[in-house]
């Protein structure tokens, strides 16, 4: 059990870490671990508690940098498409669609990564439709973000904006989802606390190293950078399922 919970942590500090460059990855990385111990739809519940801790720390230190028309309009409708979701988690989650999510992300990857992505542009509907779509599918599989940010390549958005309007989502969607899990599945909950504990810790300090490396990175590599993320989370979501 100790060897587990030191892996749990490791990830959980990584995870936080990339959460705050990239804006996502809590969830890509903790859930599928966590799920090898407790189970895939436990694991979900669980860590959307972690999830919300380290997406609130990193609201608090990025929020200056927020672009509130994507938020308003991209951000209301993934937010909603995460409630969604998140209602309907237990009857649909399913390995085909844990396929379909990871093969989206490798796409959205290697798009990003090829500079092809920077012909993507949503306004009006196309970026109130894309916000749900992409909220309902990461509800349902329990891994909104790397969805959400390679949506979010739609949106002509600088680094840190990029980062502080992917966390405001994350945190709508989070404070939509995390009561939908904790109602339905409160006794699991209860049973892992521990667990949930040592990956909120991992994730709180991941967090605050994250923001020492952002300032880091250079603006022209940044979206590669978060490209090549979602492509390896795409990899490890398809090999781990």
């Amino acid at each position: 059990m100790i060897h587990f919970n030191i892996s749990l942590f490791i990830v959980s500090v990584l995870a936080g870490g990339i959460a705050c460059i990239s804006g996502f990855g809590i969830g890509s990385l903790v859930t599928p671990l966590l799920a090898f111990k407790v189970g895939t739809s436990v694991a979900v519940a669980g860590v959307s508690i972690a999830h919300f801790l380290g997406t609130a720390l990193r609201f608090w230190l990025w929020k200056k940098y927020i672009n509130r028309k994507v938020l308003l309009s991209f951000g209301l409708t993934s937010a909603l498409g995460g409630l969604i979701g998140a209602l309907f988690h237990n009857i649909f989650q399913n390995i085909i669609l844990t396929d379909i999510f990871g093969c989206l992300l490798v796409f959205a990857g290697f798009m990003g990564l090829t500079g092809l992505s920077e012909n993507w542009r949503f306004r009006g509907a196309v970026a109130w439709g894309a916000g749900a779509l992409s909220g309902i599918f990461g509800g349902l599989v329990g891994n909104q973000g790397g969805i959400r940010s390679a949506a979010m390549f739609g949106f002509d958005l600088k680094g840190k904006e990029f980062v502080a309007t992917a966390t405001g989502i994350a945190l709508a969607v989070d404070t939509a989802r995390m009561p939908v899990y904790c109602f339905m599945q409160w006794k699991d909950i209860q049973s892992i606390w521990p667990l949930i504990a040592v990956a909120s810790a991992g994730v709180l300090i991941g967090t605050e190293i994250g923001v020492r490396v952002m300032g880091k990175i250079p603006e022209n590599l940044f979206k590669r950078f978060v490209s090549g993320v979602i492509l390896l989370i795409g990899v490890f979501i398809l090999l781990h399922r």
